[in-house]
């Protein structure tokens, strides 16, 4: 059942009534109207969802048909808008974190000389996000999905006066255009295959309906495509280079960017095509092996990492990866689960490194903090939280989405990708309790003379701490195992989109599988602890014992430096080349040749031209004598 509802198009329209108010009037209204206004449009929207939200049909969605948008041969594509139990969760999920966020800047940004401009883009990324999830077809998700791609080059180089941060917006924008191409490419191939069988459609519901008889060749090629795609969005192998380097913007939007906005749109776009990708287990085999791949190389470079932003992004990379496992094996549902608790901690947790950087004077390094609990009391003890609940302790959020993927995983006979996870998840622990002991714990280790200093930040930013806190910790009783009493009620509501991927096991084999994961993340949280607190230099030590290793492993086993090699410098040394045997041997040689040419043949000419009588008469008796003798022989012919 479709119920029409008109108010839909106003969650992504407030928002952008923010951008167009700070670009226009920005700059004459003071930094408290900025700042208001940019949070009262994100406040809207999320009251709008709630509303759609206790809207929602049964077994149906709601739909918003905007206006007619192209017509063009048997392309027929409406700027329409659906609200179905999935979209409107996103929506929930994208306004909730994003308005605290919003919230949070207020405090971060107080010093910053251009609020308006920071507020203008956080309100269209925001936009364009929500414009990505509730759009009825591709093409309308493809303007958000492209929308959240230009936000993440303007975000990212916020600081532009900075070349570093400048390059690393730049470098997001043009790695996500690989990705991009990718996307187009298996939109035109569905559109085409979709138009061979009489539907030229490319609205969700037509295509996941269609897919059976699109044929299993065609539905890979367009899947694998498609997830060329998300690979660029969402930071996957071999698309990820770009994130770490967007720390270069300010925290609060690395925690949007990273936490519940662009990096989710390739799972959720995979999750909005799951009829397609069913009919494609060939491509779900490698979005697991991908996400698998990804989950465990980004936990491991987090262990290396000392920029505290850059520990988080390797996080971010890896924890998308388990959510691409679900995906793969088919546990759409408990991938959407992981992206809401991923959502609450991961944001959690960034904003807690923008309290600790906003404290220490823009210090990121943390060989130079320490000890900082007891001068940032309430920052501390959220980033604990939210590190138990990534590193899934049993009882808060992450422990429960991430046991529902492994489930799945192993449940499915992926058991190599299973091992993958779990092994990663003791990774997780890890690294995330080594960041929190040589963050807050121990002694400082940083400047004496800015000791003094440090102090808790204010209520702008400790209040959406500790509001998240409270969901990264209770964030995942929305689907408690049956095994321990409970009910699946994410998946329950989640059905009706996805259908259901139970994963049917014996309690002893689930109580099992649980154990381990969670056995190998005390383990991990254990070993940091004993580790760092005894030898915050442990790091150090340990680099100069494995040489070579260590450096390959904190160096991101220097794909980075591959890919700058390979495909940086030659695509400038092709630039040159063309540019050296096209541009200067080709092109400048015919336009400077006719240009010479002509000028050796004015030089000629401009003989004649004299001035004097006599060499004038001279001219045309010559031209005469010639015009005869023409003429003569012509009558001897």
């Amino acid at each position: 059942m479709v119920e029409s509802a008109a108010y839909l198009r106003f969650i992504v329209l407030v928002p952008l009534a923010g951008t167009v108010f700070n670009v226009l009037l920005g700059r004459r209204v003071s930094r408290a109207v900025v700042a208001t206004v940019a949070c009262l449009a994100v406040a809207l929207a999320f009251a709008t969802s709630l509303r759609a939200f206790f809207s929602l049909p049964a077994d149906g969605a709601l739909i918003d048909d905007a206006y007619s948008w192209i017509r063009a041969g048997s392309l027929n594509v409406d700027l329409a808008l659906v609200g179905d139990r999935l979209s409107v969760l996103m929506c929930l999920i994208v306004t909730g974190v994003g308005f605290l966020i919003h919230v949070y800047s207020i405090g971060y940004m107080s010093h910053d000389s251009d609020v308006a401009r920071y507020f203008a883009y956080l309100n269209l990324f925001t936009a364009s996000m929500l414009l990505l999830v509730l759009g009825a077809d591709l093409p309308v998700m493809f303007i958000g999905w492209e929308g959240v791609g230009l936000c993440s080059y303007l975000l990212i180089g916020f600081w532009y006066e900075d070349v570093e941060k400048a390059k690393a917006g730049m470098k997001a924008f043009i790695v996500n255009r690989v990705g991009d191409a990718g996307f187009l490419l298996g939109m035109f191939l569905l559109f085409w295959a979709m138009s061979a069988h009489g539907n030229a459609s490319l609205r969700f519901a037509d295509i996941n309906a269609a897919a059976p008889s699109l044929g299993v060749a065609t539905a890979t090629a367009v899947a694998l495509l498609l997830f060329v795609g998300a690979t660029g969005k969402s930071a996957q192998i071999p698309l990820f280079v770009w994130l770490p380097d967007a720390m270069a913007g300010p925290t609060p939007v690395s925690a949007l960017i990273h936490a519940a906005t662009m990096v989710t749109a390739g799972v959720y776009m995979i999750a909005r095509l799951h009829g397609l990708y069913a009919f494609a287990p060939r491509a779900l085999h490698l979005v697991a092996t991908v996400g698998a791949l990804t989950a465990l190389f980004a936990a491991t470079v987090a262990i290396t990492q000392n920029d505290i932003k850059k520990v988080l992004a390797y996080s971010t990379i890896s924890q998308l990866g388990y959510m691409f496992v679900g995906l793969g094996v088919g546990a759409y549902a408990a991938a959407i689960f992981h992206l809401m608790t991923h959502a609450f901690f991961k944001a959690l947790l960034f904003l807690c490194a923008g309290s600790v950087i906003h404290a220490m004077g823009g210090e990121q390094d943390i060989r130079k903090m320490g000890g900082l609990r007891h001068l940032m009391p309430t920052t501390s003890l959220t980033f604990l939280v939210a590190t138990l609940a990534i590193a899934g302790v049993p009882g808060l959020s992450g422990f429960f989405s991430k046991d529902e993927i492994l489930s799945a995983a192993f449940t499915g006979g992926h058991y190599g990708i299973w091992i993958t996870g779990v092994a990663t998840a003791g990774l997780t622990a890890f690294y995330m309790t080594r960041l929190l002991v040589l963050t807050f714990y121990g002694v400082y280790r940083g400047d004496p003379l800015a000791y003094g200093g440090i102090h808790e930040s204010p209520a702008s930013m400790t209040i959406p701490l500790s509001i998240l806190a409270v969901l990264a910790a209770v964030g995942g009783y929305v689907g408690v195992p049956a095994l321990l009493g409970g009910h699946n009620a994410l998946g329950s509501f989640l059905e009706p989109v996805l259908g259901s991927h139970e994963a049917h096991m014996g309690a002893v084999v689930e109580f099992g599988l649980m154990a381990s994961s969670v056995a190998l993340a005390l383990a991990g949280i254990w070993l940091a602890v004993v580790l760092y607190t005894a030898a915050p230099d442990a790091d150090e030590q340990l680099g100069r014992r494995m040489g070579g290793a260590y450096r390959t492993v904190a160096g991101a086993y220097f794909v980075d430096a591959l890919y700058g090699r390979v495909f940086v410098r030659g695509a400038v040394g092709w630039g040159r080349a063309l540019w050296r045997w096209v541009d200067v041997g080709l092109i400048d040689a015919l336009v400077n040749g006719t240009g010479t040419a002509a000028q050796r043949l004015s030089a000629s000419v401009r003989r004649w031209a004299t001035g004097n009588v006599a060499d004038y008469a001279m001219s045309l008796l010559v031209g005469v004598v010639a015009l005869v003798g023409f003429l003569v022989l012509q009558g001897l012919g």
